[in-house]
């Protein structure tokens, strides 16, 4: 009997599409097609192999508190990339052409480790959602048009999950890099061979420095397409939702402050900046790349949950970190997020003149957990009335007497008030 995941990978076509379906399809969208289904067969072989590799032993090695968080999330991600794939082809095959076959994926030293696979699975995820967001204005048809954008929604959902994984901000940016497809086969094709996708891919482009990349970085790179003189080369820095680069000289190609999440960096013969805007950027001057980096300033209590290493990321660093569970994680940040309200220093930090808190450490936790911040102040002073009765959740007080520590009295609501003659 077939399975229900059968079922629906056969009927995708029809879900996704509509019927009946055409075979007079625009040569450009078949192009487009095709390419992404080689994307989603990369992606799906590399989550594949990933997963046949690591055992849960290597994934808490890394630092996981649950080799189950990432495993779950891995193998999630690799059936969607399989059914897109297998959507893909359908919809190829129905338009009267066929998928690119013969592709082969070496992985390489991408997966020699978890924390080099997590780092690249998030280079692949950003990719994904690169690719079908830059080829969104080449699809003349509507249809196909809308099809393609439900998949990339997937695939920015996959990105975030990646993000997380990897410890950064789970959605740094606001609006996500588009990328040529010539521009996501710069990174790509290292990993693709045996196949023609018919487009030609640019030059790739590597980051040679050590170590992570942030704010204050200077950036080195290498490229085949960088032989000899570099004289007017520069450096071009891509981040979503700016309307171009940010362009700086090749030997002084420094990460500026107030970048976070992805960033596309390309090497031009000119100072020009790149348009952000795929339609208008010019490809003329780019020698190569891009290379994407990640640029992980802000720490999230989402990855301190997955990595048990994160939430000692302040510890001492004699301090061995050990495996603990997610509950026990939980546990843990609550402690803390307590712990910094309790400590937090109680005087001068309202305002006389309005009563507005100024910015303290109680604020911050209170931000970050306002049930702890209210047990902590329960455990730290006696309420202040304990005969308070209302209606209903912030309705008026309708008790009246001393408090509980006699400090004040209570003048509640009260119903039998004198009204106010009538006014004439």
């Amino acid at each position: 009997m077939p399975s229900l995941a059968s079922i629906l990978a056969l009927a995708a076509p029809l879900m996704v599409y509509g019927a009946p379906l055409r075979r007079d399809a625009n040569p450009t969208d078949i192009l487009v097609l095709k390419f992404a289904d080689v994307l989603e067969q990369f992606e799906s072989t590399f989550y594949q192999q990933a997963l046949s590799k690591f055992q849960s032993s290597d994934f808490t090695a890394a630092g996981f508190v649950d080799a189950q968080v990432p495993v779950q999330q891995f193998t999630q991600i690799q059936a969607d990339e399989a059914s897109h794939a297998t959507v893909l082809e359908s919809t190829i095959q129905s338009l009267g052409d066929s998928a690119i076959t013969g592709c082969n994926f070496d992985f390489g030293k991408a997966l020699d480790d978890v924390p080099t696979m997590a780092a690249t699975a998030r280079v692949v995820e950003n990719l994904g959602v690169g690719a079908y967001l830059g080829a969104a204005h080449l699809i003349s048809d509507p249809v196909l048009l809308t099809a393609a954008g439900s998949i990339l929604t997937v695939e920015a959902r996959h990105q975030t999950i990646l993000n997380v994984l990897s410890n950064g901000v789970s959605i740094p940016q606001a609006f996500d890099i588009a990328l040529l497809p010539n521009e996501v086969l710069a990174i790509a094709s290292a990993f693709i061979s045996g196949c023609d996708t018919g487009i030609t891919p640019n030059q790739p482009l590597t980051i040679t420095n050590t170590g992570s990349v942030g704010p204050g970085t200077s950036l080195t790179f290498s490229s085949p397409a960088i032989n000899g003189s570099t004289d007017g080369f520069h450096c071009q820095m891509l981040v979503g939702g700016m309307p171009a680069t940010i362009s700086l000289p090749l030997d002084q190609c420094v990460v500026p402050d107030g970048i976070e999440g992805p960033v596309a960096i390309f090497v031009t013969s000119d100072d020009q900046p790149l348009n952000n805007n795929v339609r208008d950027r010019a490809n003329q001057p780019v020698v190569a790349g891009p290379t994407m980096a990640f640029i992980d300033t802000q720490k999230q209590l989402l990855g301190q949950l997955v990595l048990a290493a994160s939430s000692n990321s302040g510890s001492d660093s004699s301090t061995s970190t050990t495996t603990i569970s997610p509950a026990d994680a939980t546990s843990i940040i609550s402690s803390a997020s307590a712990a910094s309200a309790t400590a937090a220093p109680t005087d001068g930090s309202v305002s006389a003149g309005n009563g507005a808190a100024s910015p303290s450490a109680t604020d911050s936790a209170a931000s970050a957990s306002p049930t702890d911040s209210a047990a902590s102040a329960s455990a730290s002073a006696a309420p202040e009335s304990d005969k308070t009765v209302v209606e209903a959740p912030g309705t008026r007080n309708v008790a009246t007497g001393m408090s509980a520590n006699g400090a004040i009295t209570v003048n509640g609501w009260q119903d039998d008030q004198p009204e106010l003659p009538a006014s004439n």
